[in-house]
């Protein structure tokens, strides 16, 4: 498997896999175009995970201000989940977001969705807040977790 950044080429994919998922934001294209466009505000990394069988497998897209970042979504095909996929995107997001100066990152999970929450937690995040009735379609709360990085 190979991680890389996101590419316009990517996009029609990314979609695709995003719409699949129960617990994935329902973006616009226009939002994975801006993600991957050089000077956008804010600044972001979007990265795809690719097999060579079976083409591209997941994604993550992670905003950042110094010296904080968010990581904004992480998806992988529901074919491919429990693989290692989303652990491999975390753990590259995060190596970037540090190389980039970055010392914590913060993201928010459906309260519902324990799998994502035991990949965050795994990979270090811990629960740092609550958000009521954060998501919406269906409405529901939202659990903050975040990572120290660095000092």
């Amino acid at each position: 498997m190979t991680i890389r950044p996101m590419q316009t080429s990517d996009v029609d994919r990314v979609l695709e896999i995003a719409d699949n998922l129960a617990q994935a934001p329902r973006w616009a294209r226009e939002v994975y175009e801006t993600a991957i466009r050089p000077g956008s505000a804010p600044r972001r990394i979007a990265l795809v995970a690719e097999e060579s069988t079976l083409g591209l497998v997941g994604f993550a897209v992670a905003s950042f201000v110094m010296p904080e970042a968010e990581l904004e979504t992480i998806g992988v095909a529901v074919a491919r989940q429990r693989s290692g996929i989303g652990r491999q995107l975390l753990w590259e997001t995060n190596r970037i977001l540090g190389g980039l100066g970055i010392t914590k990152v913060i993201l928010e999970v459906r309260e519902s969705n324990r799998a994502a929450r035991q990949l965050y937690k795994a990979a270090g995040f811990d629960k740092t807040g609550h958000r009521a009735s954060y998501y919406v379609d269906p409405k529901e709360d939202a659990i903050i977790m975040s990572l120290k990085l660095a000092d």
